[in-house]
């Protein structure tokens, strides 16, 4: 099993930053890649970025690309996604997740475990 818990969440105003943490703990030798989702009030879940735990490959969401940046740290389990000039419609909870499989993408099927999430509110 592997657990992981999200960090940094929070309210901020457009054009703002913030820095989400996700770490992982248990039986993470078996992760293979890990993602970042979303989800907004009465939409469903969608995704914003994966990163391959070991080679550091990364995908990312139309959406998001060119304002967000996935990253790892191995030695600490951790993944981080910075997020810059956020906009109102970032808003929504956001979610870490490992997949286990080797794959990086934005499938949610294919990810095994999950956090908690944590809120990102963007002001306008």
């Amino acid at each position: 099993q592997v657990q992981l818990v999200e960090s940094g969440g929070g309210l901020v105003q457009a054009g703002g930053s913030l820095r989400l943490s996700c770490a992982a703990s248990g039986r993470t030798s078996s992760i293979y890649s890990m993602g970042w989702f979303r989800q907004a009030p009465g939409k469903e879940r969608e995704f914003v970025a994966a990163i391959s735990w070991l080679g550091g490959s990364t995908y990312y969401a139309d959406s998001v690309k060119g304002r967000f940046t996935i990253s790892r740290d191995n030695a600490k389990n951790t993944v981080y996604l910075q997020m810059n000039n956020l906009k109102p419609e970032d808003t929504a909870v956001y979610y870490c997740a490992a997949d286990r499989n080797p794959r990086v993408g934005p499938r949610i099927i294919s990810y095994d475990y999950w956090g908690q999430g944590t809120q990102v509110t963007v002001s306008s």
